[in-house]
């Protein structure tokens, strides 16, 4: 008859894709139980949006069924989110395992389309998910998405934020200035009212905070450094040359801060006709890939552009919520699975180097 040590042997054969150990090892498999011919176990995978959960789950049970003598395989599958940024004993915000920034060093790349559907397609995986607009200057997140709950005031005087849909959590200077003024302010200003979304907002547990930050290196993105440890960095941008080297540079920025790179993305990367679905590169095409590979760090994949995606950014329901069978919603979910797999590669990093200074 099996052993449950048996069991844990088979399961040491399965090895995770991205972070290159075996699940046993990766403290991923729990609760083994052998009762005859019939085992059971818990996978517990390190986030709900990896981009190799199919084939993990598919390896792990295929290892176990092959034990001579198993007849019935019962893998219950569930997810934890690893927390992937640096912590101290003074921080404030121990319930956020990670902070996103989604950052661009100009304008008019997509970013914010980028921070929006990134956080919806995190959060139909089953992750809780906050959205921060740390766009001071230009709050759009409440104009592209619908906000099905207005912030409010807690007894203990936080605020707590708004939701939209799949109760994504949301923060923007947007939804407490109601008319259209410009915000015309120094950067110490905008310093404390990026500050002050950040802290004074009762975000309650998160698994990922996905931060909107304004175009260039100013203000917003050292605040944002200062007042919380990130877990690192997305950076978009279009094809064009232009815009690629002034990425490049806002890369080279957060690297000086010493903030991690998650990765590259490409967005207005092609126009596919919706006929006879030839790609066309209006910009370019390669540009961000290149830098990437460049600069060494990730490329995290190439969005659309595509009319739908505006249309209903004005109509407040982004493209993965209007349109989720879309190609252009599966770029975003593909963008989504590659951030995931990075993050978890980021904290199984900082694991092992706690754990080999704790030793």
């Amino acid at each position: 008859m099996p052993s449950e040590k048996d069991v844990i042997q088979s399961l040491r054969r399965v090895v995770d894709p991205e972070l290159g150990r075996d699940i046993v090892s990766l403290g991923m498999i729990k609760d083994v139980k052998v009762e005859g011919e019939r085992v059971s176990f818990t996978l517990e995978l390190t986030t709900p949006a990896c981009p190799f959960n199919a084939q993990i789950e598919r390896e792990a049970r295929q290892a176990v069924a092959s034990i001579p003598g198993v007849r019935d395989v019962d893998m219950k599958v569930t997810a934890r989110v690893w927390s992937a940024r640096p912590t101290s004993p003074e921080d404030l915000f121990t319930n956020i395992k990670n902070v996103v920034a989604i950052a661009s060093g100009k304008g008019g790349v997509g970013k914010s389309t980028v921070a929006v559907n990134l956080a919806l397609a995190l959060a139909e995986t089953g992750a809780k998910v906050g959205l921060l607009d740390a766009d001071i200057y230009g709050p759009t997140i409440p104009k592209i998405i619908k906000i099905t709950n207005l912030p409010s005031r807690s007894l203990a005087g936080k605020v707590i934020p708004a939701t939209t849909f799949l109760d994504v959590k949301v923060m923007s200077l947007g939804l407490f200035v109601q008319d259209d003024s410009p915000v015309i302010w120094r950067g110490p200003l905008v310093a404390g009212a990026v500050k002050q979304l950040l802290t004074d907002a009762e975000w309650g547990e998160l698994d990922y905070l996905i931060v909107d930050l304004p175009p260039g290196t100013g203000d917003a993105p050292l605040t944002l450094a200062q007042t919380i440890p990130l877990t690192g960095v997305i950076i978009v941008t279009t094809p064009q040359e232009a815009a690629v080297a002034i990425a490049s540079k806002a890369l080279r920025m957060f690297s000086k801060l010493g903030i991690p790179i998650i990765g590259v993305v490409e967005n207005m990367s092609y126009f596919e006709c919706p006929h006879c679905h030839k790609r066309t590169s209006i910009f370019g095409s390669g540009g961000a890939k290149a830098a990437a590979k460049s600069m060494g760090v990730p490329f995290l994949g190439e969005l659309p552009l595509n009319p739908d995606i505006r249309e209903h950014h004005d109509l407040g329901t982004p493209i993965v919520i209007a349109k989720p069978d879309s190609p252009s919603a599966d770029a975003f979910r593909a963008l989504c699975r590659q951030v995931a797999g990075q993050i978890s590669i980021i904290a199984h990093a900082k694991m092992s180097s706690e754990s080999k200074n704790s030793d």
